[in-house]
C-alpha cells in the first residue's frame, strides 16, 4: 500500500493536530478516494438546546473533505473554501463525517461529506452535507 492510501500514515498527521486531539477525533476509514472521521458526542461539544454544536459538524466536515481529498493528490493541501447545509440538529453518540471526491484536478480537488449523527443502536441520522474544494499549493521553489 502506498502512503497516499496509507490509514495509519493519515492517523498520524490527524494527531499532529492539536485541535483534533482536543475534540477527540479518530480517522476510522481511509482509501482512495474518501475518508471517514468519527468523534465521540461529549457534553462540552453541546449549544445550549443540547444538539452538537454547528461549529463540530463544520470542523469534521472540513476536516474529512481535506483527508478525502488527501487519499488522491497526498498530504500537502489546504482547505480553499467549503459549504454546509445543516439538515437537522445533531444528537446521539458519535458524530460521523464521511467524504469521497468527486474530481480531482492537479491544483484543485472537490469532494463531498455527509455527517451523520450515530445513536447508541447504531442508527444513522443525516444532519449535514457540505461541497468543499481542496487547494494543492505549489511546491516551494529552491533558490
Amino acid at each position: 500500500m502506498n502512503d497516499t492510501t496509507d490509514l495509519a500514515v493519515a492517523q498520524e498527521v490527524l494527531a499532529a493536530q492539536p485541535f483534533s486531539n482536543l475534540l477527540g477525533a479518530r480517522l476510522v476509514a481511509f482509501a482512495e478516494g474518501e475518508a471517514t472521521l468519527e468523534l465521540d458526542v461529549r457534553d462540552d461539544l453541546r449549544q445550549q438546546n443540547g444538539y452538537v454544536h454547528g461549529g463540530v459538524l463544520a470542523y469534521a466536515a472540513d476536516n474529512t473533505l481535506t483527508f478525502a481529498a488527501g487519499t488522491v493528490v497526498g498530504p500537502r493541501l489546504l482547505t480553499a473554501g467549503f459549504t454546509i447545509d445543516y439538515l437537522r440538529p445533531a444528537d446521539g453518540t458519535t458524530l460521523r463525517a464521511h467524504a469521497r471526491v468527486v474530481r480531482a484536478g492537479r491544483s484543485r480537488v472537490v469532494c463531498r461529506c455527509d455527517v451523520t449523527a450515530v445513536d447508541a443502536e447504531g442508527v444513522e441520522t443525516l444532519c449535514a452535507v457540505a461541497q468543499g474544494t481542496i487547494a494543492v499549493p505549489e511546491a516551494p521553489r529552491e533558490t
